[in-house]
């Protein structure tokens, strides 16, 4: 600490006490009724600017100690300008971490707080994110699980889903057992230690009754399950809502490309908005690298297993921007596979995400991912829910196959060549805000808000009335 004065002693010493900025600041300060002295000797003279630049340097936890020594340290600890500081240079993005606190802090319905900074405590929220106990995240995905820590950066392990978990002839509750079971097993982690966020799988798209049924059976055998297992507190969670809130939004369009289908769903304030429809085209990442893998038999290139195409499909494919033109280019490139030496591609690389948009080139009677869309979008319009159309004019790709460079930038063309001018006019198209982890990270964001878990997650207790009421009617 001596060395840290010692040094800004000699910065202030360097410069002229009379700028403009630091003055005017130290003036507001002294005059203000809550002004006292510091009490801090010599430290004084310092000027306001300088002395924020201590507090950076000390850090969250030692400028919140500084709050106390007097007023003057606690008006300069308490402005939001250094928190925003302290968060940018944390392990947390700002803008992610306002974006969850003004929009997603209240739990479902979702209240959006005033997006004002200075009607915001960022010192408050700050240290009640440091006291949040964080959960563990599971999310199913359709091709393959996602699990970690929320406090982590990224999902330290990947599974099957379980979808896939024992014998699909088995009762539902054995396989979410086992399922559940492998999961805490591999993160060395008691069940009964934290509370758990889950990802549900986009089944069941209609609003019919039995839709409605099958998707409530699914969440109360997970529930069961997991309270089953003593885990505390609960929060079970559509996919696409959370690929939204990865992308800091909670209202728009998810595209997500599935293992075996891709779904287009249209949530307003994080209700997904059954009522107007969720499009779904009977192609997924399955499709995409069984047809990557026809043309390279095709042409004579050799490989040995299926997990070698779809790595070829994530290294080497894109989307092209205008397919005709592209088939004119020279587009070959090379990737080394591990243990299967190197592969040369050409125009493999644009045709397999080309069936996203033109799917009889693989044989598959289905409607275009544009067409799919556009249908949504015209259902949005249609129904009116809000004002403005505004709402739905953020599309949201997710999913691992929705990675495919290009994907967004044509999607978005064809979607404003599609749609009547009027309709199409402010339609943006965003890419994975995290790439294949773009639930998980929406998950992340929920796990980690400075009211967690009390708004978002159903506690055993609660979970048992809910139940018991619902058998009564």
């Amino acid at each position: 600490m001596a060395f840290l004065f010692r040094k800004v002693w000699e910065s202030v010493s360097n410069r002229s006490i009379s700028g403009r900025e630091s003055s005017e600041r130290n003036r507001q300060l002294q005059s203000s009724p809550s002004f006292s002295s510091s009490l801090l000797g010599a430290f004084d003279q310092i000027p306001a600017d300088i002395s924020v630049q201590i507090l950076k340097i000390l850090g969250p936890k030692e400028a919140t100690k500084m709050s106390v020594v007097s007023r003057y340290w606690k008006s300069l600890v308490s402005d939001n300008k250094l928190w925003i500081f302290f968060f940018q240079n944390s392990d947390d993005l700002f803008e992610a971490v306002f974006f969850a606190e003004t929009s997603l802090r209240s739990g479902y319905p979702l209240r959006t707080f005033s997006a004002q900074l200075s009607q915001l405590s960022l010192i408050s929220i700050y240290g009640q994110r440091l006291q949040v106990p964080g959960s563990v995240i599971i999310d199913g995905g359709s091709g393959y699980c996602k699990f970690g820590w929320s406090k982590y950066d990224s999902p330290s392990g990947r599974s099957a889903t379980f979808l896939e978990f024992g014998n699909i002839e088995s009762p539902m509750y054995s396989r979410l057992r086992q399922f559940f079971a492998t999961i805490y097993g591999r993160m060395q982690v008691k069940a009964s230690s934290q509370p758990v966020v889950v990802s549900l799988p986009i089944l069941h798209y209609d609003d019919t009754e039995s839709a409605k049924a099958s998707r409530r059976q699914l969440k109360e055998a997970i529930y069961t399950t997991l309270f089953d297992m003593n885990v505390p507190a609960v929060c079970a969670i559509n996919q696409a809502t959370l690929a939204l809130y990865a992308a800091r939004r909670t209202s728009g369009i998810v595209v997500n490309v599935g293992f075996q289908s891709t779904s287009v769903v249209p949530i307003l304030h994080g209700k997904v908005m059954r009522k107007v429809g969720v499009e779904v085209v009977g192609l997924g990442a399955l499709k995409l690298t069984g047809f990557l893998r026809e043309l390279m038999q095709q042409d004579n290139i050799k490989f040995e297993s299926l997990y070698t195409v779809r790595t070829l499909k994530e290294n080497l494919c894109y989307v092209a921007y205008d397919y005709d033109a592209e088939l004119r280019k020279d587009t070959r490139a090379s990737f080394e596979a591990m243990g299967e030496g190197w592969f040369t591609l050409s125009k493999e690389r644009f045709q397999t995400g080309e069936i996203l948009f033109q799917p009889r080139i693989a044989g598959v009677r289905a409607m275009g991912l544009h067409q799919a869309v556009a249908l949504c979008i015209d259902h949005c319009h249609a129904a009116e829910l809000t004002g403005d159309d505004a709402w739905f004019k953020t599309v949201v790709l997710a999913g691992g196959s929705a990675c495919l460079p290009g994907l967004a930038g044509r999607l978005e063309k064809e979607l404003h060549g599609l749609l009547d001018p009027s309709l199409a006019n402010g339609i943006t198209v965003i890419p994975p805000p995290h790439g294949a982890d773009t639930a998980w990270f929406g998950a992340k964001l929920i796990s980690n808000l400075s009211t967690f878990p009390g708004p978002w997650c159903l506690r055993k207790k609660h979970f048992r009335q809910k139940s018991r009421h619902n058998r009564l009617w």
